[in-house]
């Protein structure tokens, strides 16, 4: 297979689908890599390092996309993308599309083959993909976080952990997966007061024991909620609910309750946030104030520190891709349950019921062909929902 690697446009994202090791191993395995010049800057990969890999350098953004049966990428295409699809294309990448209409349609139009990272899943419901980056995000929330409550940056002038005789910082952390167990173990161990809320109680009883420190855990309702974060200094939404948009949990008038100069990092916002003033932000222009409170929402808070994430993501997703390359799209997702749990779109129809569910109405209905194979190895439900509706 003639796999593209393009180089990533998002603002400041800086991480690379493939690294070097990853090239290699897709040309032993008889594929053809073609990676986009500077690709890899970003994250300390030169073009050498991947013509030694035996990867071939091309010299636009667009011979990427154009050239190949199968896209390698981190983030979802943008709009500057979208001409670049083209029919049958697969998309290995982060799609996020119960956030993105307009990227869905697109990809419906061109029937495009689209496997988003987010969403492959094992049997016992664990998201091998989008736990590299959870973990990343979360731990990177108590960062930035601590960074903004300084009273330079317009915080409220507090040090995460305090010093003996003064309070630390309290910081309230809204879901208990992958994120918000990331974002505990760092909030701990820099010595804050932390108050995590999850309505699964199990998952509270585990991370109770689990994680040291000054450390609450409270069963999530609107009512707990509110409670917690009108005293917070720090709040971090770490809610998912998988391929579907993240639920408002954190309402407008429980921000405007807030002390001014305290901090939110919502790190669902690539799934449409769960703080209801909460809005998409980036690197160059990270935070806005509400309510005299600052909101932190880039989407690729990963991208800041590139060099880790890019090998985190990348050991988990190369098998999957070799996988996909090598016995293509449809032998792979009928072999391969987790991939087939990934696609989200496919011949023009969205795959994934979370995405339906999101865009229901907009495109239409229409019973899927029960003898098309990828369906039948999908497993899904009767209803898709079709393009040029």
């Amino acid at each position: 297979m003639i796999i593209g690697v393009p180089k990533e446009i998002k603002d400041h994202e800086t991480r690379v689908a493939v690294t070097p090791g990853g090239v290699q191993a897709m040309v032993q395995a008889g594929h053809r890599v073609l990676i986009e010049r500077g690709a890899g800057d970003g994250s300390g990969f030169s073009d050498g390092e991947y013509r030694e890999s035996g990867g071939e350098i091309v010299p636009t953004h667009e011979l990427a996309w154009t050239e190949v049966e199968m896209v390698i990428k981190v983030k979802e295409p943008l709009a500057s993308e979208y001409p670049l699809l083209h029919k049958d294309l697969l998309l290995f990448t982060y799609l996020h599309l119960a956030a993105e209409e307009q990227l869905t349609r697109e990809l419906l139009t061109k029937r495009v083959k689209g496997i988003a990272y987010e969403t492959v899943e094992l049997a016992d419901g664990s998201l091998p993909l989008l736990t590299p980056m959870s973990e990343v995000a979360g731990k990177m929330a108590i960062q930035i976080a601590a960074h903004y409550l300084e009273k330079t940056h317009g915080g409220r002038g507090k040090l995460m952990g305090g010093v003996p005789g003064v309070r630390p910082a309290d910081v309230v952390i809204i879901g208990g997966g992958t994120v918000g167990a990331a974002a505990a173990k760092v909030a701990l161990g820099m010595g804050a007061d932390v108050t995590l809320i999850d309505k699964d109680l199990n998952r509270l009883r585990y991370l109770g024991e689990v994680l040291h420190g000054s450390l609450v855990t409270v069963a999530a309702n609107p009512y707990n909620i509110a409670e917690a974060v009108k005293f917070a200094d720090v709040v971090v939404g770490a809610v998912l609910v998988k391929g579907a948009k993240a639920p408002k949990l954190v309402t407008r008038q429980m921000v405007a309750a807030m002390t001014p100069g305290s901090v939110i990092v919502d790190v669902a916002i690539d799934q449409g946030g769960s703080v209801e003033t909460m809005c998409p932000t980036t690197h160059t222009h990270p935070t806005f104030i509400v309510d005299g409170v600052i909101h932190y929402g880039v989407t690729n808070m990963p991208g800041a520190v590139p060099r880790t994430s890019t090998y985190a993501l990348s050991n988990a997703t190369l098998p999957y891709a070799l996988k996909v390359a090598s016995l293509g799209f449809e032998n792979a997702v009928k072999k391969a349950p987790a991939l087939a749990r990934g696609v989200n779109v496919y011949g023009g129809c969205i795959t994934y019921a979370a995405v339906g569910d999101a865009f229901d109405g907009l495109f239409g209905k229409n019973l899927m062909d029960a003898g098309d194979a990828v369906f039948v190895a999908l497993d899904a439900p009767k209803l898709a929902f079709p393009r040029g509706h």
